[in-house]
């Protein structure tokens, strides 16, 4: 198979790092990955995915390690306080009729399925390391890393997140991240037998539960928070406790006196970014949260940046040089991109102003139909 670019540097082991590397691995690309932490480590609570996001899992070919351990289910249910039925919003089975429409995980389940397959797939992995500098020509890069060695590349991929480094080498001037005036909350806990999909109340901020395994789940609560502003984690347990008070559904009564210091609790300021174009600068190019970091009101920032590899390997594959390559795959990837991290932003702004319900679901219906269109 012809590729574009032969030898390639990815930069960063994330979602859409580790996607990268497999996709090109299909198509005989000689592929390093370099990974900052020696540890590799995704840290987080669950995290739930849509149907487009399995699609892409078909893809890269980890459903079925996906199916086996983490849960996949149709619809969301959305409840009043009290807990009281409102309705099921639907998750149509994107991935195929024989996969639900929507799941959820543990992160850092997902990251060690997609390190396995990233290694099986013949990628050189090298851990506690990255660039010290990268020196572009017309016919390749010259990168220095922190171990001291020098390589050549056709190609560089940066995947290295919202503070990228990369980022920061190749656009000086880029955009840096910016607070969305929302926090959220996640907490792991174990599965009682009526959460057989995911559930959401709807109030003042909006709890909800996602299975993330056959015995395990995952809270999530979205807190409006004006400020930046740093929260003890000594005081995890008794703010999400809080935050659940108003609820008098017995469900998630029953849930918040199970909150305890072993419920792995995370807290998260919300955090975006979308880079103007372009995303490449001769033969380096930015993927995922590098260049289209989004808050996570549409379950979908993993799915864009896994997608962005996906389409990655497949335009190398169908141009003859680097830089058309590259053109082609920021023309895919612009306008996809952009209204998640556009729309999910207005979504938080909504939520945050007590706004319009019906600009709401217009804008969370509009965006999932787009998200389950082929990329």
């Amino acid at each position: 198979m012809t590729l574009a670019a032969r030898r390639i540097l990815i930069i960063g082991g994330g979602f859409s790092g580790m996607s990268a590397a497999i996709e090109l691995r299909k198509r005989g690309a000689e592929v390093d990955l370099v990974e900052i932490d020696p540890g590799w480590r995704n840290y987080g609570a669950g995290i739930s995915l849509g149907g487009p996001t399995l699609r892409a899992f078909r893809q890269l070919g980890i459903l079925e390690a996906f199916l086996r351990e983490g849960s996949a289910t149709d619809g969301v249910q959305a409840l009043l306080p009290d807990g009281t039925p409102l309705a099921t919003l639907p998750t149509p089975r994107v991935a195929g009729p024989d996969v639900p429409g929507s799941g959820g995980i543990m992160r850092p389940v997902l990251a060690r399925i997609l390190a396995d397959a990233t290694r099986a797939s013949g990628a050189q992995v090298r851990l506690g390391c990255t660039f010290t500098r990268i020196a572009q020509d017309a016919e390749g890069l010259d990168v220095d890393f922190t171990d001291g060695q020098r390589r050549r590349y056709d190609l560089v991929i940066g995947a290295d997140g919202l503070y990228s480094k990369t980022r920061e080498a190749l656009f000086p001037g880029a955009p840096q991240p910016r607070y969305s005036g929302q926090a959220v909350w996640r907490a792991v806990l174990p599965r009682p037998p009526e959460v057989q999909g995911a559930m959401m109340w709807m109030g003042r901020v909006k709890p909800g539960v996602n299975p993330v395994s056959k015995d395990q789940m995952y809270l999530f609560l979205t807190e409006h928070r004006p400020t930046n502003d740093h929260v003890d984690p000594a005081t995890f347990v008794d703010a999400l406790r809080a935050l659940l008070a108003p609820f008098p559904a017995p469900l998630v009564q029953r849930i918040r006196e199970q909150i305890g210091p072993d419920s792995q609790i995370v807290f998260r300021p919300l955090e975006g970014m979308l880079m103007p174009r372009p995303w490449f600068k001769d033969r380096a190019v930015l993927i995922g949260d590098t260049v289209h970091a989004t808050t996570p009101h549409l379950a979908s920032g993993a799915c864009i940046g896994i997608e962005d590899a996906i389409v990655l390997a497949e335009e190398l594959g169908r141009h003859a040089s680097v830089a058309a390559a590259l053109t082609a795959f920021e023309a895919r990837r612009w306008e996809r991109c952009r209204m998640v991290v556009e729309n999910s932003f207005r979504l938080g702004e909504i939520e945050i102003a007590g706004g319009d319900k019906e600009e709401h679901a217009r804008i969370m219906r509009e965006s999932l139909i787009a998200l389950a269109q082929p990329i």
